[in-house]
């Protein structure tokens, strides 16, 4: 018996989910997060994880681990002491930025802190030109004397990013070189090994950040690997990137930029894996959590990558799962603000000392003393039992915010939530209908350990008909590591117009492309049958500034491969701006391939329906404060585990669970698939 372990390190929690290979078992088990020291938690969880199944470290398999460390880092400023080198001239291009503003009319607004200080930022003489060509060599005396100033200052690592590296990074290489001759101890980030790309801002951003984040991510991956050795495992463990695929810990300690979105992408990787069982295409994923909310749209099965974001105000060119995310989860705080208003997060009382019913000492309110004291959360214990709340305390919080509001404390408890799902609805129409998506033509896909309790709240606000909510919601995005692969993305600049270039221009690009990506193929020891290859080119109109990702198939490039990145960038900017420009010349800017090495993944087996009675599970009832109501109303409680495939549950009714809990609204009845999901649609 062998076991397959993926684990996500939230904010609050932290999520472990075993799989049995051999009989298709499925065990989960959560431990509360220790912020000061991740990899402590983590740790723990597998232990104790193991422990619930009577298995040792030595039966593992496969661990993967989704990580928030290199989020936290950058949201709070946790980086390493760093210095940037760059060409004489644009040392203060960091902080410039671009003209476009992205609030252009709040004169409040704050720009994020500048990772590196205008003393740590040198230029040297070099020059590169935008053919490609050297205009000015590197000089390289004052490069020496530049990284000797830096080490002076203190600084833990080195950012090198010239002008259009991405072209020609000889420069870089041997900047690299003598980083390594004169400063052999810091942490060097080169821009043409991190984003070889061009926009100068983006690239030196995403370069700065992973030097910035690259000694802490370090220290992690070095603390967690001893950790789970000493535990006493054999396998090399994986680490999750933003793109949803995983990578080796080394490779991540050297690119910690690539994890930013670590976390929440497993999840919407589970999410995809589910639509592919169930059958059901066109999903829309609400990943609740402790501290923040993550939401995904996926057409077709499949979800967008993006390949450049703003991640906490700093730009990164990054391939990325398009996930848009909100600070808004269990743990987010109720509060008054200055006019008078109740206003919910991005605050967070986190894991300790999390919401007042904890009782280790906050007497603020959150979301989840509100689905306490509505008793749509169990009102005295979480985690089957594990963990012991009191509501009393619940209520003090909120009556105290209630008093400041004139309010009623129920009616507040319920405002409190309707801001929650206000702030929800609009995320997910940000990823929906401002893209040409109407998200009544999807399913709501729930999850993360706060998401089924507001789910059905959430649908109705949003006019979605059909919810589904896996069997393990509140770990999916630790079951997401069982279900994804190896991924490595490789990009290469070159300005072309469509109707002036040539197919063995193309070519020889995508020729390129394919030698990186066998070399990466290679040295991950990925066998000829699991390689898979999908190439990409970002086109747009000529003079326009953004461009749109368009899929070409693999082969060799003639003239029908060009007629294929003709009518895919027509139908997709259609899609997305509502037109075409007749006649107007496109402009190949941007060729991708991205790399992927197929690995076992978890996988479910159908179970036979058993009926529709649903008695078996019904394990007693409470009052819940329901909406549609506006007042308490008698609820049958049921635990989950005992409901079987073709189960109904009609509303108003609460399915428990260890790592969550389901509601299930008046009017509506959740439906048990033969995978052991939650389908909740409108009762017949």
């Amino acid at each position: 018996m062998t076991w397959r372990i993926g684990v996500d390190s939230g904010g609050t929690f932290t999520d472990v989910c075993l799989f049995d290979d051999t009989s298709g078992e499925v065990t989960i088990w959560k431990v509360s997060s220790t912020p000061d020291d991740p990899s402590r938690g983590i740790t723990q969880g597998v232990a104790e994880g193991l422990e619930q199944v009577s298995a040792s470290a030595e039966t593992i398999s496969f661990l993967g681990h989704g990580t928030t460390v290199a989020t936290n880092a950058l949201i709070q400023g946790r980086g390493v002491k760093t210095g940037l080198i760059t060409t004489d001239g644009f040392r203060d291009l960091l902080e410039i930025g671009r003209q476009k503003r992205p609030d252009l009319y709040d004169l409040q607004a704050d720009k994020p802190e500048t990772l590196v200080t205008r003393d740590l930022r040198l230029g040297v003489a070099e020059r590169v030109r935008a053919d490609g060509s050297v205009e000015e060599a590197l000089d390289e005396g004052a490069f020496r004397e530049a990284v000797r100033e830096l080490k002076a200052q203190g600084v833990k690592s080195v950012a090198v990013s010239f002008l259009y590296s991405f072209l020609n990074d000889a420069h870089e290489r041997r900047a690299a070189k003598i980083i390594a001759e004169e400063f052999p101890d810091a942490f060097t980030a080169i821009s043409s090994d991190i984003a070889p790309e061009f926009r100068e801002y983006e690239r030196l951003s995403t370069t700065v950040v992973n030097a910035y984040l690259g000694p802490v991510m370090q220290g992690y991956v070095r603390a967690l690997k001893k950790k789970l050795t000493d535990l006493g495992l054999k396998v090399a463990p994986q680490l999750t990137q933003s793109n949803g695929g995983v990578i080796a810990f080394d490779t991540a300690a050297e690119m910690p930029v690539r994890t930013v979105l670590s976390g929440p992408s497993t999840g919407v990787v589970a999410a995809q894996a589910i639509g592919r069982m169930t059958g059901i295409d066109n999903l829309i994923t609400f990943d609740m959590g402790g501290t923040s909310s993550d939401v995904a749209l996926l057409s077709g099965g499949e979800c967008r990558v993006v390949n450049e974001a703003v991640v906490h105000g700093y730009p990164l060119k990054v391939p990325m799962l398009d996930i848009h995310t909100v600070g808004a989860g269990g743990g987010s705080i109720a509060y008054v603000d200055n006019g008078g208003l109740l206003k919910v997060g991005p605050r967070s009382a986190g894991a300790n000392p999390g919401p007042a019913c904890y009782g280790l000492g906050n007497d603020e309110p959150t979301v989840t003393d509100a689905n306490v004291v509505l008793q749509t959360q169990n009102p005295e214990y979480l985690l089957n039992g594990r963990m012991k709340i009191d509501r009393t305390l619940s209520v003090a919080a909120i009556q105290k915010l209630a008093d400041r509001l004139g309010m009623e404390m129920l009616e507040t408890a319920n405002g409190i939530l309707d801001i929650v799902v206000a702030n929800m609805a609009k995320a997910i129409r940000v990823i929906s209908v401002q893209r040409g998506h109407d998200p009544r033509d999807y399913t709501l896909v729930a999850f993360g350990g706060a998401g089924p309790v507001q789910a059905a709240r959430l649908a109705r606000e949003l006019g979605m008909s059909r919810v589904l909510i896996p069997r393990t919601p509140g770990v999916l995005c630790a079951l997401g590591l069982l279900m994804t692969d190896l991924r490595s993305d490789f990009s290469a600049t070159s300005l072309m117009r469509l109707d002036q270039a040539t197919p063995e221009q193309v070519q020889a690009i995508f020729d390129d492309l394919r030698a990186r990506a066998r070399a990466w193929f290679e040295a991950e020891g990925i066998a000829h049958p699991a390689r898979v290859l999908n190439l990409a080119v970002d086109v747009r109109y000529a003079g326009q500034n953004y461009e749109i990702a368009v899929a070409i198939p693999d082969g060799p490039v003639d003239a029908a491969t060009f007629d294929t990145i003709r009518e895919g960038f027509l139908a997709a900017h259609r899609q997305l701006y509502g037109f075409v420009a007749e006649g107007e010349p496109m402009q190949l800017v941007t060729f991708r391939a991205a790399a992927s090495g197929l690995v076992q993944k978890a996988d479910f087996v159908p179970q036979p329906l058993e009926g529709d009675d649903a008695r078996a599970a019904v394990t007693g009832s409470r009052p819940v404060w329901m909406l549609e109501a506006r007042d308490f109303v008698e609820t049958t409680l049921y635990d989950r585990a005992l409901l079987k495939p073709g189960n109904v549950v009609r509303g108003p009714a609460i399915i428990d669970q260890m790592d969550s809990t389901s509601v299930v609204p008046p009017g509506m009845a959740a439906t048990v698939d033969p995978y052991l999901n939650l389908i909740l649609e409108a009762a017949k």
